[in-house]
Formats: structure tokens, sequence, C-alpha cells
């Protein structure tokens, strides 16, 4: 039995006005109560599954020396590697057990947003990384793409509300290598407690135990998917921008028992951003008498840098 909602792509994409209605609304609903769904029908068809995991671990058993000479420096770890223990979470001073990649947008006819964003880091070693990684971003954005339009019809907005924002938006895939524990941590866990930046967070790799999500009453419940659907959660961007009416909930990667240890884990996340002069300003129609403007006005740029300050990935 899953303990978060499954919810079928294929429903919002067919002909039929009432499948498409009952997945706004079962995705709607989910996002209300808890942020987090597990998704079948989406847009990454199994052989690039497989492509991508065999190429992320390709990437990670690299030697240090080389897969260091991927961490640029001065980007805030926008691109290219960051290495074990560099990232935290907000408030926390010990470093996650991960090291990981970033893979960024792919900017089509637009030279500021080009010039505006870090370029993409290619692994010279390994050919197929960078066109796999390349083909899996665009498809976790398509797929993205239709889940905020599903999104933007629950909330009363026009359909494709979002569309003009997350084109070009400041995407991010991030292939994430957890390796083997070899001695207790101290204090540390994989991924410790948090909630993420962006508007939705489309995430391949929830097969096993580890992703925990924090309901509204404070437990921690296993987020597990099924082979071949996606977790998606709500993040903090569409959370403000809807004043809390879908929630971006709290998760977590916990260390697996000591049996395990000896094991790696990988994920890979999706982290859906729009651009940086989207206002995150909330929305006319998530305010009310009960429900009052929680948040100062402020744009998705702004926003994504503050949390990197707190991330530890950019110094101020």
């Amino acid at each position: 039995m899953q303990n978060i909602p499954s919810v079928d792509l294929r429903d919002f994409l067919s002909d039929d006005p009432v499948r498409k209605q009952k997945f706004v609304n079962e995705i709607g609903k989910a996002y209300e109560d808890i942020g987090f769904v597990a998704l079948k029908g989406h847009f990454l068809d199994d052989k690039l599954v497989d492509e991508l995991y065999g190429e992320v671990r390709n990437f990670f058993s690299l030697p240090l020396e080389v897969k260091e000479k991927y961490e640029i420096p001065g980007i805030g770890g926008q691109r290219g590697y960051v290495s074990f223990g560099k990232e935290h979470a907000k408030g926390k001073k010990e470093g996650d057990l991960k090291e990981f990649w970033h893979f960024g947008q792919y900017v089509e006819n637009d030279p500021k947003l080009e010039a505006e964003y870090p370029k993409n880091v290619e692994v010279a070693e390994l050919p197929k990384f960078n066109t796999v990684g390349k083909e899996a971003y665009q498809m976790l954005e398509k797929t993205g793409v239709y889940v905020l339009r599903a999104l933007a019809l629950y909330l009363g907005l026009d359909e494709f509300y979002f569309d003009n924002y997350i084109k070009n938006g400041n995407s991010i895939l991030r292939p994430i290598h957890y390796p083997p524990i070899t001695q207790e941590p101290e204090n540390a866990v994989r991924a410790a407690a948090h909630g993420d930046i962006n508007l939705i967070t489309l995430l391949m790799g929830a097969q096993g135990k580890g992703l925990q999500v924090q309901n509204h009453n404070g437990d921690w419940i296993d987020a597990i998917a099924e082979e071949d659907e996606l977790v998606i959660n709500v993040g903090d961007m569409l959370s403000r921008h809807t004043n809390n009416k879908l929630k971006s909930t709290i998760h977590q990667v916990v260390n697996p028992p000591r049996e395990l240890w000896g094991t790696s884990r990988f994920s890979i996340p999706f982290f859906m951003h729009p651009i940086s002069e989207m206002p995150l300003n909330c929305l006319e129609n998530c305010i009310d008498a009960e429900n009052p403007k929680r948040y100062d006005d402020i744009t998705a740029g702004d926003f994504l840098y503050e949390r990197l300050v707190d991330l530890g990935l950019i110094k101020k």
C-alpha cells in the first residue's frame, strides 16, 4: 500500500474531459493534503531511464581527481560536480552524505537567458553522459509542464498560466550518489530534513526505502514509488505563490539500516524552476479572510539567491 497518492498523467492527456478533470482534482487535493504524489504515464521510457542510471553510475565511479576537474568555482554549484558533504540543509552545519552533478537548462532562442545561466559542463571521459542527461532533462521538463497545467486549472487560473514562466526556466537535473557509509555518521544523514526551493520536483529513484515525507501531524512516512512512477512534490516557490494552499512538504533521505551501509544509493531529482523574473507574489484567489496573505512579494531569482546562501552553496 503506497503512503502517497498515485495519479496517472495519461488521464490529463486524454481527450476525455471527465478523465482530465479527475486528474486535476486528484493531484490538487494531494498537494493540498500532503504535497507529494506518485505519477504514472510520464514521458521517460524504460530505455532512457536505464541508460541514464548506467551513465550516472559510470560518472560517480570515476576517480575523485577526475570528478573534481568538473567542480566549477564561483557558480554556487549550479552546474557540474559538487563533491561529498558540500551541501547542508538550511539551519544545519553538518554536510549531507552525498555527491552530485547538475545539468542545467538548454536555452532556446533567448540570448539574454543564455548569458544569465552558467554553461552546462561536458564530461570528456563519458560522451554519452552528456547526451543522455540532456534527453532526460527535456523529458522531465515536458512532464512538469503538464503537471503545472493541471495545477493551474485546479487553482482557477488559465491552463497555460505557468508556460511562459517555465520555458527556458532555471531548472536543474541532479543525479545524486549517496556512497556506502563506512563509519557511524556524526549527526549526519544522506539528506537532512528540508523543503525544496523550486516550483515542483520530479524525482526518479524512490523505489526503495529511504525517502521520507512529514505529514501534517509531524509523522515521518515512507514515500515509495512503483517502478514506473516518478515522485513529484511541491516546492517552496509554488507553496509561497499559492499562499500555502499547495503544501511544500518537509522531506528527508535517511541512512539505511546498518546491514545496508555497504551499498550506494542513487536518486535523480529534477528541480523545476521558472525564469528569475517570475513574481512569486501570493495569488489573489488564494487569499481570503481565513487565509490572509502570508508572504512578502519577491521574484523567483531573489528567492533562489537567498536559499542558496542558506544552503552554504553561495557565500555572501
